[in-house]
């Protein structure tokens, strides 16, 4: 089992920045590779950025390209998100996710509960 808690969400003004930690516990969560995905209200759940815990390659989704950066802490088993030039449409519920290297949803087995961020304009 992994288990997975968010935090650092919240309200910015477009243009600002937040950081995303996601702290990660269990037996085998280095083993996978940790992803952040978003859901808006009445929209799926979509692919945000993914990190291999060993070795540290990265994957984010065209729309965060240049402006989130996806990372960890092994000494704390944290990984983060880095969010800069914030936008009123990254408003979203953002999840922590462990799993396989990939960018859908059916690629993580574990989820965290989320945490929201609300980008006004």
């Amino acid at each position: 089992q992994v288990q997975l808690v968010e935090s650092g969400g919240g309200l910015v003004q477009a243009g600002g920045s937040l950081r995303l930690s996601c702290a990660a516990s269990g037996r085998t969560f280095n083993k996978y590779a940790m992803g952040w995905f978003r859901q808006a209200p009445g929209k799926e759940r979509e692919f945000v950025a993914t990190l291999r815990w060993s070795g540290g390659m990265t994957y984010y989704a065209d729309s965060v390209k240049g402006r989130f950066t996806i990372s960890r802490d092994n000494s704390k088993n944290n990984v983060y998100l880095q969010m800069n030039s914030l936008k009123p449409e990254d408003t979203a519920v953002y999840y922590c996710a462990a799993g396989g290297w990939g960018a859908t949803v059916h690629e993580y087995d574990y989820w965290g509960q989320g945490t929201q961020v609300t980008v006004s304009s």
